[in-house]
């Protein structure tokens, strides 16, 4: 059955227009704060776990010069990704490619090439297979549970699309920051961690990492990024963030 999106957002002071159902998984700021990460991406971007398309379409519309592949296993979602991309005007330099990220044989069958992305931006689902109640949405469980291999597993499927000397972004919970780094270890230098919390003085509530593929540079640990302020307003650079106008970091 074909996916119905019920909603249509606009991100970014309104220059990406984005549908997506009205219930199950909604996109929000962590899709915006991933999308920030790196100042020049590259050429041939990979959103690995792509959903809706929120993040690569975010891409595509900051660096012009970049084709940018939406990775994505539901068929349904990744239709409604193909109508965002049309949505855009971005369907040109935006493909959506249905595999499972972790079987390298979809990936291939697939047309999606080891060592072949400048940079690859990834928003997985968070929480390990049995440590929270499964949503009674399908779409929405897909979105936030993993399954077998956590996520070591995923981040080395990530990296395995990566060229010599490209570009890795995630974000991910705190508690999954070690299992991160363990899958970066010996294959991406100039790691970059950058704390976001909800306000300051709170405990970081996200982790946004990145690193480059073959650097030997030695890990940073970047000032938090604060979302609001303490009457829960944006601070002034999450909603430069918001709007299009700041970029997180670069490696």
């Amino acid at each position: 059955m074909s996916a119905r999106p019920d909603d249509e957002d606009l991100l970014l002071d309104g220059r990406l227009r984005l549908r997506q159902r009205a219930s199950g998984h909604r996109v929000g700021t962590d899709a915006i704060l991933l999308s920030a990460m790196l100042a020049d991406p590259g050429a041939q971007i990979v959103d690995a776990g792509a959903g809706v398309g929120a993040v690569g379409l975010a891409l595509a519309q900051r660096s012009l010069h970049s084709s940018v592949s939406l990775v994505e296993r539901d068929p349904e979602v990744a239709e409604l990704a193909r109508a965002n991309a049309a949505l855009n005007g971005f369907d040109a330099r935006v493909s959506v490619l249905e595999c499972d990220l972790l079987d390298s044989a979809s990936r291939r069958a697939a047309g999606l090439a080891n060592e072949s992305a400048s940079a690859v931006y990834t928003n997985p689902p968070f929480y390990a297979e049995g440590s929270v109640r499964r949503s009674p949405d399908l779409a929405r469980a897909a979105a936030h549970v993993l399954g077998p291999g956590g996520l070591d597993q995923w981040v080395r499927a990530c990296l395995s699309l990566l060229a010599a000397d490209g570009r890795f972004a995630m974000i991910c919970l705190p508690d999954g920051l070690a299992e991160v780094l363990g899958a970066c270890e010996n294959r991406l230098g100039a790691l970059r961690i950058l704390p976001v919390h909800a306000r300051l003085g709170e405990d970081a509530r996200r982790i946004l990492v990145s690193g480059r593929k073959g650097s030997r540079a030695p890990l940073a640990i970047a000032p938090g990024l604060a979302l609001h302020e303490a009457d829960g307003r944006f601070t002034p650079r999450a909603q430069a963030l918001h709007r299009g106008h700041a970029i997180l970091a670069d490696v």
